[in-house]
């Protein structure tokens, strides 16, 4: 028995490096970054990453040693740290945080499906019974996870494994998207599209929207979310034969990869698109601009070789293909497990007396199905108020990625703020880097204020552009569902005499 659970609990160094990378990276980030930032996001990410990513990391890897047994996941983590009211107030924002990213994929996912059977983003000249594209996108979004909800609610976890099919084929875009720059870059004789105006192209930003510091240190929101997604990580330290050397080996190396990746990935784009002739269209926004830049990169391609127009275009066409078979295949996994998980083990690991009857109910195929229609009729209400808010299309996709950012970072600022907490508890724990904790307590302020001041600026500069509607949804989501699990849980708990 011993042995085989030796040759059960045998995670390698390079084994948790691709799952930190398969995790953490993603391709959208870095065309996001280009449109926003241009060469000026470099430094940004770069900096997320060494001063984020790394420290973090670090931290979810304790947690999840000391709770290796835990089925709550982050509740229980901050359960055992700060205690059961808190612990529900962030368990319940990390909630939100994919509640929002539903409500900004189930709309984002038409534009997946346009680029694959159109070659191109069309969704903005979508109508149905009269309404405007994005009224159209938000009710197509409303019908997808209405559809995706039933069917994950009956137990067809088969359909989830599809995500792992879109993996695959995201490794598969990215190395087809390093091997066409590379050839980009050497058919035009080493010219970039996107020329270097000295060193602070690689800081500042040709965006006239983020030239104030505001608005630049508004932009570590958006490195932050780029590297998120670490919770999922911790539980995996005591499946590895020596977790003292092989978690921080392996997240070393995969910090140095991913860092690197995204570092490299914004700088190629810059070979074959420019800046102010391209990316600045008004067609262009951070829900297509994937899709847009893979297009460009195949035309660019064709050219660079000579090809005829035609052919050209022709190719860019099949890019767009490309990225948009593995985007669909990626968002599809993705909401059918996100659809029942993250709301399974909220309601596995917090104290079931919190909650009516009915939404702890299990149905016969092991779901919460009560609790996710719920989660669906809200995700519902919010894709309605923002696609019927009167916004144009970029406008509607820039506040979807605000919420969404914004609401993202926001459970991780409960989680590095209760490290200190955790520590004082004295697990028992097979893994442990942060052994002074003096330099524990400085390292945690510092990346708290990264993450409160990210998220403050985030705020503020659509307030100084008297843009009240961004700021307004920027903020809403992570205040509004942290008031929601106050109120329940005061209630609640006096209705039920649940310890606080």
């Amino acid at each position: 028995m011993d042995d085989s659970n030796s040759k059960v609990k045998k995670i390698t160094t390079f084994g948790l490096v691709t799952m930190i990378i398969s995790t953490i990276f993603g391709f959208g980030n870095v065309s996001n970054a280009y449109l926003q930032m241009g060469y000026g996001s470099i430094f940004w990410y770069a900096l997320a990453g060494i001063c984020f990513f790394f420290p973090c990391g670090l931290m979810m890897a304790e947690y999840g040693s000391a709770f290796k047994d835990a089925q709550g996941g982050i509740y229980s983590w901050l359960a055992g740290s700060i205690g059961e009211r808190m612990a529900f107030i962030g368990t319940f924002v990390w909630l939100a945080s994919w509640i929002v990213w539903m409500v900004s994929t189930a709309s984002r996912v038409w534009i997946t499906f346009s680029a694959l059977l159109f070659g191109k983003d069309t969704t903005g000249s979508w109508s149905i019974l009269g309404l405007s594209s994005t009224q159209t996108i938000g009710i197509l979004g409303i019908l997808m996870i209405l559809a995706i909800t039933f069917f994950s609610s009956k137990g067809m976890n088969a359909i989830a494994k599809i995500g792992s099919l879109g993996g695959i084929f995201t490794i598969v875009v990215n190395v087809i998207f390093v091997v066409v720059s590379l050839i980009v870059l050497f058919a035009n004789h080493f010219k970039l599209a996107q020329p270097i105006d000295g060193p602070s192209a690689f800081i500042t930003s040709p965006n006239p929207a983020f030239q104030t510091p505001i608005a630049l240190i508004s932009f570590v929101v958006y490195a932050v979310f780029a590297y998120g997604g670490m919770e999922s990580l911790g539980s995996v330290t005591d499946d590895m034969d020596n977790p003292e050397k092989t978690f921080p080996r392996g997240l070393i190396i995969a910090s140095i990869f991913t860092i690197g990746t995204y570092v490299l990935m914004i700088f190629m784009l810059g070979w074959s698109i420019n800046y102010q002739s391209q990316m600045t269209k008004s067609n262009v926004n951070l829900g297509n601009v994937t899709y847009v830049v893979f297009n460009y990169l195949g035309v660019a391609m064709g050219n660079a070789l000579g090809w005829s127009h035609a052919a050209a275009v022709t190719f860019g066409v099949a890019m767009t293909r490309i990225v948009a078979l593995a985007q669909a295949i990626g968002f599809l996994g993705a909401l059918f497990i996100l659809m029942y998980s993250p709301i399974k083990a909220f309601i596995l690991g917090s104290d079931r007396r919190l909650w009516p009857a009915k939404l702890t109910k299990l149905n016969k195929a092991d779901m919460p199905a009560n609790a996710m229609w719920v989660q669906a009729i809200v995700v519902c209400v919010i894709v309605f108020l923002v696609s019927f808010g009167g916004s144009a299309a970029q406008r509607f996709y820039t506040i979807l990625t605000d919420m969404a950012n914004v609401s993202s970072t926001a459970p991780y600022m409960f989680l590095v703020g209760a490290f200190p907490f955790f520590k004082k508890k004295h697990y028992d724990q097979s893994f442990v880097a942060f052994k002074n904790p003096t330099w524990t307590n400085v390292l945690v302020c510092f990346v708290e204020l990264i993450l409160i001041v990210g998220t403050l600026f985030t705020f503020i500069q659509p307030i100084l552009d008297h843009d009240f509607e961004t700021a307004f949804w920027t903020i809403a989501g992570p205040f509004f569902f942290a008031l929601i699990a106050y109120l329940f849980y005061e209630i609640a708990g006096k209705k039920h005499g649940v310890q606080k």
